[in-house]
């Protein structure tokens, strides 16, 4: 069974950023790394569930013109609203994964830290509604602690295994630490952005 929203809710009782996504410096790296993995210097549409506070959010919408954050809890919704207040390209709205998956195309979908909260049947309807809403140049980024967390009913390691067997599309990266993994899949066999801005 997937987490249910007082899971989160305890979490965010107690401390506004409970992962300390603001202060950690392996997150801090994490989230330069997944920037440095992306391989077009932007992005049109972005969809990134599991927002959290923001704080990845703020670095994804410098490389997009339009970003869709989510989350399931309220706390974290209000948090990552101030965070991205100064970014009119963001939006955040709360919702469950999977069942309130947005409408339109997105041309990249970031599922980072959150398919271990999810049961295998809920990820799997995650990554069908992420195929099914790639534009014909989209990608996937999926970036997971490897480690066991304590009530979740998956690991990193079987939340990427469950990606590679089921996403139809080109493995283009893979980024593999004892901590984390980070995996990039694209529609097209080749992502070399011919279209970036000179300076």
């Amino acid at each position: 069974m997937s987490l249910d929203a007082h899971y989160f809710a305890d979490l965010y009782a107690h401390n506004e950023d409970p992962w300390a996504f603001r202060t950690r410096w392996y997150e801090r790296r994490k989230r330069d790394l997944l920037l440095a993995c992306l391989p077009r210097q932007q992005y049109q549409r972005v969809f990134e569930p599991a927002c959290a506070n923001g704080e990845q959010s703020a670095v994804l919408a410098e490389r997009c013109a339009e970003l869709l954050c989510q989350d399931l809890d309220p706390t974290a919704v209000r948090l990552a609203r101030q965070r991205l207040a100064e970014l009119p390209q963001a939006s955040v709205s709360q919702g469950r994964l999977p069942g309130d998956w947005p409408g339109g195309q997105f041309d990249l979908i970031v599922l980072s830290e959150v398919g271990y909260y999810l049961d295998p049947t809920d990820w799997l309807q995650v990554i069908e509604q992420s195929v099914a809403s790639l534009t014909p140049d989209g990608a996937i980024l999926a970036c997971h602690w490897r480690h066991p967390i304590e009530g979740c009913p998956q690991d990193g390691r079987a939340v990427h295994r469950l990606l590679a067997r089921h996403l139809p599309l080109y493995p283009l990266l893979r980024h593999e630490e004892a901590d984390f993994l980070l995996e990039y899949w694209s529609c097209q066999p080749s992502v070399v952005d011919l279209q970036e801005t000179c300076p």
